[in-house]
């Protein structure tokens, strides 16, 4: 079957926007042509920094024919329904149309429409224009006098289709101007000619001939591994870097890695500030000493050419640049030392009351103030030293007034960390300075300390705190001061450290709520039954995060035990027919039982069960057992399914038909000290 190959060249296009380009394309148009019958077997997006290409494998060569049935007015409807009939079926006359007769309304026209399918090149050259004029870059431009808006300008299109036994021809359209071909051109510099191509193979090997690489990811794996070997030829390891690796991948076509050197002296600066100085500046990869642990006076740079001299000059011009960039960042660190080792941190502090953290909940100095003294109240709670956890958190964001921090954001915290050690403050501040940001993220390692504990906590609580107090809160997808990632953080702090935290006595119940959905959120992720969480926060009270999951744990291994789905069973049975009479009865029937009306030994048996468990289960509850609770529930089970079994429970007798809904109410009763079980499926 024929292969698509498009192809849409341009100037260069940003590393950041390549990747989604390129899935964006694929989907576009393959969903286009699916629209239109045209089945695939297979399709492939490629991109490099100057084209956005798509192989489509497998493809009819044309349409299939389609039919279609048109109802029509009725016979002897008025002129101008018979001439709209016409139009929409395509018909010349109403005498290509054919009578029906429908026993009920009569005779009325039908048209049967027979539509052949188009050719398939002919499809494409509809839809691929369409698509190009509306790609949804997140930036674009026009150039010249054109309309057209592409992410940078547009060059060149190359279409062509046809089956791998024949020459492939050529797709024509146009778009602003720019005909489709089959050309493309090389590497910018190494191979700027013009280049004919037939299909998919013939394209990539063309284009490797003249230094592309334009599969994405093999391009990831030459900088990956050469930069490996280069390492280690040199004894050194390789800093990994997903996120570099990914930009620099967008950066060249043909990928040539080389090692460049730095001074020793510049080792003296932290690791952090060194990487994050040379990826900043110059995208560069950092190289470790295994011996030391430490960074060794290597980078690792990825050129977009195959030099003459082997590179030499590429490496001396990023060496200078990146001796200059790490000159700066040695003078931060070295004006950093000084200052902290002459000026105390209460001055230092004062800084922060010029600094404003939001116009509506004041100043830095202020919230440093509050994060300290709910520090110091947590602290207790996690096992902390309350006075060092106030000193460890009005330390913690010192180093956002530092020389370093101002010129690398990305290393706040961690400078902290460096700073506390050379003052010789105690190593639990210096953990809390680093620690207190985390978790930032899904993946990011949660704190263990106490004091970095409790002070991650406060900065937390009092960011949700704050936020909420002055109605910013997330909407939809839009979430500015990353409260839910806060939120986040304070539900994994408090699970992963096993901590006992009343958030009820912290928050407001509509922050309460919130935290409910975003612990919601992570178990469902550490796959939690999603009505588990629900059935549980259903209970009123439930702000202890930690006895919530142990709780949820407890319910879900009772649900997978034959007494727990056969009580769930029973249960909903129960819940459905009180749903019923009570909305037909218009009262509700929970409680006050007569024993002198439980005539039959079932129903006998089951009030004297939910009597006998009650008790029990409201210790187990009481004590945390929840384990324990659960086995006195299940102790409901023979005597729901007898009940069930032997007594009806819409009796003749009024009186006998309301105590018998009474003692299914308590059985909902008896439950809800569990868990709702409405909220539980199955």
């Amino acid at each position: 079957m024929p292969d698509l190959l498009l192809e849409l060249f341009s100037e260069e296009i940003p590393a950041r926007m390549q990747a989604d380009a390129a899935e964006t394309l694929r989907k576009l148009v393959t969903d286009a042509l699916v629209e239109r019958g045209l089945v695939y077997e297979g399709a492939k997006a490629f991109v490099t920094p100057r084209r956005l290409a798509l192989a489509v494998h497998g493809l009819p060569a044309g349409q299939p024919d389609s039919h279609e049935e048109r109802k029509g007015p009725r016979v002897g409807a008025p002129e101008g329904a018979i001439q709209g009939f016409l139009k929409a079926a395509g018909l010349e006359s109403i005498e290509q149309a054919i009578v029906e007769s429908d026993p009920k309304k009569g005779d009325f026209y039908l048209a049967r429409i027979h539509r052949p399918g188009r050719p398939t090149p002919e499809v494409v050259a509809e839809i691929v224009p369409a698509i190009i004029r509306s790609f949804p870059w997140p930036k674009s431009m026009r150039w010249g006098s054109g309309s057209l808006r592409w992410v940078r300008p547009l060059q060149s299109i190359l279409c062509t289709f046809g089956p791998e036994t024949e020459e492939p021809e050529v797709v024509p359209f146009e778009v602003d101007g720019i005909a489709s071909g089959a050309v493309t051109q090389g590497h910018r510099f190494l191979a700027p000619g013009a280049i004919r191509v037939r299909r998919l193979e013939d394209w990539m090997a063309k284009l490797e001939t003249a230094f592309v690489v334009a599969d994405r990811e093999r391009r990831k794996d030459i900088i990956l591994a050469d930069a490996k070997d280069l390492a280690l030829a040199q004894g050194l390891e390789l800093v990994e870097d997903a996120g570099l690796l990914d930009e620099i991948c967008g950066l060249v076509e043909w990928p040539v890695v080389l090692m460049g050197t730095f001074d020793e002296s510049f080792l003296d600066v932290p690791d952090e500030v060194i990487r994050a100085t040379i990826r900043a500046n110059q995208k560069c990869f950092v190289l470790k000493d295994p011996a030391s642990g430490r960074l060794a006076n290597r980078f690792i740079l990825v050129s977009n050419l195959k030099a003459s001299d082997g590179g030499k000059a590429i490496i001396a011009g990023n060496e200078r640049v990146i001796r200059a960039r790490l000159s700066d960042a040695k003078f931060f660190w070295d004006t950093d030392r000084r200052t902290n080792a002459t000026v105390p941190l209460a001055e230092r502090l004062e800084k922060f009351a010029n600094v404003t953290f939001h116009e509506k909940l004041g100043s830095q100095f202020e919230r440093i103030e509050r994060i300290a003294a709910l520090a110091e109240t947590l602290a207790p709670l996690v096992g902390a030293d309350a006075k060092l956890a106030r000193e460890a958190a009005l330390y913690a964001k010192s180093d956002l007034r530092t020389e370093v921090v101002g010129e690398f954001p990305e290393v706040q915290g961690l400078m902290g960390k460096y700073y506390a050690r050379l003052e010789g403050l105690p190593e639990e501040i210096a953990l809390a300075a680093e620690e207190h940001y985390k978790p930032q993220g899904p993946s990011d390692r949660v704190p263990t300390a106490p004091v970095s504990v409790a002070v991650a906590l406060a900065d937390k609580l009092d960011t949700l705190v704050g936020f909420w107090s002055i109605d910013e809160k997330p909407t939809g997808s839009k979430d500015p001061y990353a409260l839910r990632r806060a939120a986040l953080g304070v539900v994994r702090l408090v699970l992963e450290n096993g901590l006992r935290l009343r958030l009820a006595e912290i928050v407001e119940p509509e922050l309460l709520t919130f935290f409910a959905d975003r612990l919601k959120v992570h178990l469902r992720e550490q796959g939690a039954r999603h009505d588990l969480v629900d059935a549980v926060f259903a209970l009123p009270g439930q702000d202890d995060i930690l006895l919530i999951v142990k709780r949820v744990e407890a319910l879900g291994r009772f649900l997978a035990t034959d007494d727990g789905r056969t009580l769930l069973a029973g249960y909903k049975r129960a819940a459905n027919i009180l749903r019923i009479e009570e909305k037909k009865d218009g009262v509700s029937y929970a409680g006050g039982v007569d024993l002198v009306l439980l005539h039959e030994p079932e129903e006998r048996a089951l009030a004297e069960a939910i009597a006998k468990v009650g008790e029990p289960i409201e210790k187990a509850l009481e004590a945390e057992d929840f384990e324990a609770a659960m086995a006195e529930m299940a102790k409901l089970r023979a005597p729901v399914d007898a009940f069930f079994d032997k007594v009806t429970v819409n009796a003749p007798d009024p009186a006998l038909r309301a105590n018998r809904l009474r003692l299914l109410a308590d059985i909902r009763t008896a439950t809800r000290a569990i868990a709702d079980f409405d909220r539980i499926e199955g």
